[in-house]
């Protein structure tokens, strides 16, 4: 018996029945000789194709909140996605639910998110007049961008997990559903820390109402919503948090729109966040032939907007910064004495 095997056999014997079991995946969108790898299970091999993918590691050069903060210790698109992991893996444990496939999942879910956070992703919909949604585009870097238009073929429950994790579908497996709960529990509150790192808020900014309720730091708030999210699931066999700590959590995430998220100091730079993005599709629409090769075959089949939008969507902040200041800004003349 392979390590494999042995794997899957023993999630049949410490998991919940509840939970997506590894050798029961529905598969990939091409399908693969699974048993060749002895070592790792399907939702495994997932999670490794994830981190080893450009994908991934662009994640630490993206904006979470703060456009391009002074600082070494504010969130970025990577670290988000670890503490979700962790919120998320914890969860799961507790649930006897699979965690290698939450795992793969949390690690995926933020792949398709454009430069600049959410500005980034209100640019794109201007230019493109229709909706541009980030968890979309995640599923599309998985499936048809990552490895030069080859995607990584993920398993059908971490597909629709990283789409589910955020918008109007909901995942079909608890495991997906945990992480678009340690998703909100995750952001909502290192926002908060972030915003307090700012000088935006204060521990005193913080309605006493939700203090009182979720506890009065960072480390307290999660600790809560983590453990009622076990203890209430555990308790009614239903996932989802009581109804006192729900409530509880969609206010703070309200004040937190409120208070940061349209705060002027945080979104300060978003205007010119937008224009430059904005400038550079129009570019790229007009001068096709300056896309990097990898993209141009990808217009005789998805045509230029959507080739574009990929493009741009993939891009750093710093990248991007870099791209517009290359077409758009003056370099200064080297004149030889």
């Amino acid at each position: 018996m392979t390590v494999r095997q042995q794997l899957e056999q023993e999630e049949h014997r410490r998991l919940d029945k509840r939970a997506a079991f590894a050798d029961a995946s529905l598969g990939r969108p091409a399908p693969e000789p699974e048993r060749e790898d002895d070592v790792r299970t399907c939702f495994q091999r997932d999670t490794d194709r994830i981190v080893h993918s450009k994908s991934f590691r662009r994640l630490m050069h993206k904006t979470q909140v703060f456009l391009r903060p002074e600082g070494d210790h504010y969130r970025t698109r990577m670290t988000h996605t670890l503490e979700v992991s962790r919120i998320a893996r914890t969860i799961t444990r507790a649930l006897h639910l699979n965690e290698d496939l939450t795992e793969a999942i949390a690690l995926g879910h933020d792949l398709g998110h454009t430069p600049f956070g959410h500005a980034g992703e209100d640019a794109l919909s201007q230019v493109l007049g229709k909706p541009f949604r980030h968890n979309e585009q995640s599923l599309r870097v998985v499936d048809i961008l990552e490895k030069d238009g080859q995607g990584l073929n993920l398993s059908h429950e971490v597909r629709l997990g990283i789409l589910g994790h955020t918008g109007s579908y909901v995942p079909e497996t608890l495991e997906g559903r945990i992480v678009r709960i340690s998703d909100q529990v995750a952001y909502i509150n290192h926002d908060i820390d972030d915003a307090m790192r700012a000088g935006i808020l204060t521990d005193r900014d913080i309605p006493r109402s939700i203090a009182r309720t979720l506890g009065e730091t960072h480390r307290e708030r999660i600790n809560t919503l983590v453990t009622n999210t076990i203890r209430h699931t555990l308790d009614t066999g239903e996932l989802g948090m009581d109804a006192e700590i729900r409530e509880s959590m969609q206010e703070l995430r309200a004040f937190m729109f409120r208070m940061v998220y349209k705060n002027p100091v945080a979104k300060s730079e978003e205007s010119k966040a937008k224009a430059i993005l904005q400038q550079l599709y129009e570019f790229y629409i007009r001068h096709p032939d300056a896309l990097p090769e990898t993209f141009l075959p990808q217009l005789s089949f998805d045509g230029m907007e959507r080739t574009v939008c990929d493009y741009i969507a993939g891009m750093t902040d710093k990248y991007a910064v870099d791209k517009y200041t290359e077409l758009f800004i003056p370099s200064a003349w080297h004149v030889r004495g």
